[in-house]
């Protein structure tokens, strides 16, 4: 009985030392965002957002590389503070929302680099594309929240060209990069 007990006792200890490193991204609760900016003729900058994502993070600040992350993001959800542009922006001239509701992305590496600082390799699929991009990023923190739960948060950015993901339209040249943040936190499960 003793035995069966210690069995246990320990499965229970490794069952929650597993768990632990999971996280669900907090975007009931609005602590996630997913920006771009994009150049407006060379003038200006035209910012934007997606409202509707959701995905999830294993992290172990000592095993830095055998974490990862996953995001699925609403294409939809494109947000730029225009009606007119945001239904331009969900046709097949740019995201093809349609025929492409979601946009994906799933960490292939990471990289550790100087303090908090590593870089996110991984796969990024966007109207149809799937394309490696590396993003720089960085902890924020972690640690216990006022409820009870336990927290990490991370930032990062990454750009890339529209027409790699096969997005054509002519913005003229100096809109052809699109600058991609993340911000995201996340509850431990």
């Amino acid at each position: 009985m003793k035995k069966l007990l210690l069995t246990a006792a320990i499965a229970a200890v490794c069952s929650g030392a597993v768990n632990a490193a999971d996280y669900k991204i907090d975007t009931d609760g609005a602590h996630a965002f997913i920006q771009f900016k994009i150049s407006h003729l060379g003038y200006s900058w035209l910012y934007g957002r997606f409202n509707t994502f959701n995905g999830e993070f294993s992290y172990d600040a000592d095993k830095l590389a055998e974490s990862e992350i996953n995001l699925v993001i609403n294409t939809a959800s494109i947000d730029s503070n225009h009606a007119e542009r945001d239904k331009h922006l969900r046709s097949a001239d740019f995201l093809n929302v349609s025929k492409f509701p979601q946009a994906t992305f799933n960490s292939t590496k990471i990289v550790a680099k100087e303090g908090d600082n590593f870089d996110l390799h991984g796969k990024l699929t966007l109207n149809g594309v799937t394309k490696e991009v590396v993003i720089a990023a960085e902890k924020i923190g972690e640690g216990s929240d006022p409820w009870g739960g336990y927290r990490a948060g991370f930032a990062g950015s990454t750009s890339f060209a529209l027409k790699d993901f096969g997005i054509n339209y002519d913005l003229g040249p100096a809109a052809s990069t699109v600058y991609l943040d993340l911000t995201v936190e996340g509850v431990r499960q």
